[in-house]
């Protein structure tokens, strides 16, 4: 059974995310000492692509952005076997921000559209849910890494650094990062139209009685939005270093 959304966004955002990437993390010097550091990368690049196709054929909003979480964790695995760990560290930090921003976004969806999770049944709803509409406009935004949004930070760097691997597999590294983010703005952008511009295919007595979210779910969407415009740029010394090119 699928658990509630707050549910995900802390099990998509934080916990269930940390658990492989953070061992990676901390295995980092065995990893530097074998030689599973290509293994690493190609399977990171693999599911990077695969489940960011899977997310583009799904109808319900919760798997998409589930399945875009193990997307992004094909990036984290990518730059780990890249032997960048503070940068997968980063990602893992950011992410974990602009998805609870989306699982959230979506949970206020289905709780005004009384408990509709499939987005074939959604339409038009910039007009009637235009805050929701925001957040999921910049939620979305920060996980294609738009210019100076808190995915930028991360995962511009993650792409700089598979495009300057100066090896013979390294344009295919590159092209693999290139190919999965190409995918993810697919998915994102159709997630957009279908539920927000698309024209209306719900009941008229469904609209007239959506219910509008409360206050304290408003409340955690902002700060988790304003974290998704602000904090990469403010931690992006910690994480990389004052002063590094890297």
């Amino acid at each position: 059974m699928e658990g509630p959304t707050p549910v995900s966004a802390l099990l998509h955002a934080a916990t269930m995310v940390t658990a492989g990437v953070f061992l990676l993390l901390r295995c980092s010097i065995l990893i530097e000492y074998s030689s599973l550091s290509f293994l690493i990368i190609i399977i990171g690049g693999l599911t990077l692509i695969f489940f960011a196709i899977v997310g583009i054929f799904q109808y319900d909003i919760k798997k998409i952005i589930a399945y875009s979480t193990c997307s992004q964790l094909g990036y984290m695995f990518m730059v780990c076997g890249l032997s960048y760990y503070q940068i997968a560290a980063f990602h893992l930090f950011n992410h974990a921000f602009f998805k609870a921003l989306l699982f959230l976004g979506a949970g206020a969806i289905i709780h005004a559209l009384n408990d509709e999770q499939d987005i074939r049944k959604m339409g038009s709803l910039s007009k009637i849910l235009p805050y929701n509409y925001v957040c999921f406009i910049f939620g979305s935004l920060a996980i294609l890494g738009f210019p100076f949004l808190t995915g930028f930070y991360s995962k511009d760097l993650i792409l700089e650094l598979a495009s300057s691997r100066y090896i013979l597999d390294g344009l295919f590294i590159y092209t693999l990062a290139v190919m999965g983010s190409f995918f993810s703005s697919v998915y994102s952008f159709r997630l957009l139209f279908i539920v927000f511009y698309k024209n209306i295919n719900i009941f008229n007595i469904t609209v007239k009685h959506i219910n509008n979210y409360f206050l304290l779910m408003s409340l955690s969407i902002s700060l988790l939005l304003m974290a998704s415009i602000g904090i990469g740029y403010v931690f992006n010394d910690i994480f990389i270093g004052i002063g590094s090119y890297c």
